[in-house]
């Protein structure tokens, strides 16, 4: 009989060793060692109770005990204390308690579940009458014991390197930067969704291509490559980290990249290079906003220089003694002279309210205000500026008034008026007006050549001028986007109608209240 329990007990032993190495799910490991040590100890139920990173108690797994005896246990072990380093486990009270359920009818055995000296749960087993474990049912129990430690172990290892794995993943995923990860040979072992969508090719087909395949330069970059570092003693150089800047190539015949890629390298502890993390950044918007920023120069040094020559030049004419100039000629240049310098003021004016607007937006000073005395007021105003258009008003009087600054409003009108005279050779200008049931729209339209389909997405972008425009007429690109930011300070919209079959139309709304 002896025999036949200890090859029982070696099977159970090897069941278990087995499950360890196989199984990784903690909670249907822990179902398999309270199964296999009821059967071995001829036991009825039993439970294990484990200790989270805080210290705190909860039950883990139970077999064969009512609900609630279970929900009872569950109570009492979230009142434990931590168990302190090199303390015991409350296995007594626990021994107390239970046989106070039972009323003496049970007998019980605990023994706790120790992993690298620290106690990280209790193992209990219970049979429906009474008696005394003996020494062996205890010495088999502690093996259970010890398996049971090992399998929390293991599995908690398990699924912290998993949860740290889902971070690291979904960090990749969501990351808008591109993200190459690279073996030592600099084959791609890993990559994510946002380079995949920059270099235009599916994860599948780049992940265990070459870096060198893939990045590849269309023109010498700004600063140094992974081959030239590498060839200099990178990544044990000093220098830990490589950035360099360029244009990329790329399949499916897209466009070159402008990028800035960087190189940090995964060490062990002894030096040894085991990844190059490569971020790799869409630099498209960095490079635009130089060139913007160059172009802005280049215009706004145009359209200050004009003014200033011709100012200079009037005023230098006239002051030249060798001549004695009629009322007519002094009149005509002094008009010059005014005009130049309005256009200044309102050069410096329009940068300004841009920089105000950078800052931290606009105040505004709101009033009742009629959209159709003042068109009509603008209308007579811009009529004496122009011999070859003709300004009509098709805003009723019965048109609604609206909460809005007056300043403000007369500054959209007029910008809109303006560029209708400076864009359209001559013809008709209308200033209308639509009164909906929760807004009213204003709109200029003209007869001259309209806007392009491609240049609609971005004449109200800042310092923005149309390529075949801009050559002709003078401006800063400043006038519809400070005209649009007022409008949106007011809660409404501003649009370009792309639907006219001739000339420019742009709307503007405003709510009513």
């Amino acid at each position: 009989m002896l025999p036949d329990i200890r090859v029982r007990q070696r099977d159970y032993l090897l069941e278990i060793s087995r499950a360890l190495t196989e199984e990784l799910d903690l909670d249907k490991l822990l179902g398999q060692i309270l199964k296999y040590a009821i059967e071995m100890m001829a036991g009825h139920a039993g439970f294990i109770a484990l200790t989270d990173p805080r210290g705190r108690w909860s039950l883990a797994v139970s077999n064969g005990l009512p609900e609630p005896i279970q929900n009872f246990l569950n109570h009492w072990l979230n009142k434990i204390p931590p168990v302190q380093a090199g303390k015991d486990p409350p296995i007594p009270e626990i021994n107390q308690l239970l046989q106070q359920i039972s009323m003496g009818n049970l007998s019980a055995v605990g023994l706790p579940l120790i992993a690298n000296k620290e106690v990280i749960g209790l193992l209990y087993i219970f049979r429906n009458y009474r008696g005394v474990f003996s020494t062996n049912d205890r010495s088999l129990l502690s093996s259970f014991a010890n398996q049971a430690a090992i399998a929390v172990r293991n599995a908690r290892l398990y699924a912290a390197i998993n949860r740290e794995k889902q971070r690291t993943d979904a960090m990749l995923d969501s990351a808008a930067d591109g993200i190459l990860i690279l073996n030592p040979d600099h084959t791609i072992e890993r990559l994510n969704a946002a380079f995949a969508r920059l270099y235009g090719q599916s994860q599948f087909e780049i992940q265990g291509m070459n870096h060198d395949e893939v990045i590849q330069w269309k023109h010498p970059p700004h600063g140094i490559t992974l081959e030239n570092a590498e060839a200099g003693g990178w990544p044990l150089s000093p220098q830990a980290h490589l950035y360099v800047e360029g244009d990329i190539e790329r399949p499916n015949g897209l466009q070159p990249l402008p990028v800035g890629i960087t190189y940090a390298p995964l060490l062990t502890m002894d030096g040894t290079l085991i990844n190059v993390i490569v971020t790799v950044r869409d630099i498209t918007r960095f490079r635009q906003a130089d060139e913007l920023k160059s172009e802005f120069i280049s215009i706004i040094s145009h359209e200050l220089k004009t003014p200033v020559a011709l100012i200079k030049g009037y005023v230098s004419t006239l002051r030249r003694k060798d001549v004695q100039w009629d009322s007519k000629v002094m009149e005509g240049s002094l008009q010059v002279i005014e005009e130049e310098a309005d256009r200044l003021t309102g050069l410096i004016e329009n940068l300004l309210e841009t920089s105000r607007l950078q800052a931290g937006g606009m105040q505004l000073k709101k009033t009742d205000i009629s959209f159709h005395a003042m068109a009509v007021r603008l209308a007579t105003r811009f009529q004496t500026q122009t011999d070859k258009h003709q300004i009509l008003v098709d805003i009723p009087e019965t048109f609604p008034v609206v909460m809005a600054d007056e300043v403000r409003m007369e500054q959209v009108l007029t910008n809109l008026l303006s560029n209708a005279i400076k864009y359209s050779p001559g013809g008709e200008i209308h200033i209308s007006g639509s009164n909906l049931s929760d807004q009213v729209i204003v709109c200029v339209s003209d007869e001259g050549p309209g806007i392009s389909p491609g240049d609609l997405p971005y004449i109200f972008d800042r310092f923005y001028r149309a390529p075949e425009t801009s050559r002709k007429t003078k401006g800063a690109g400043l006038g519809l986007y400070l005209a649009r930011a007022i409008i949106e300070a007011h809660g409404g919209r501003m649009w370009a109608d792309p639907k006219t079959t001739a000339g420019a139309r742009i709307c503007f709304s405003l709510p009513k209240d």
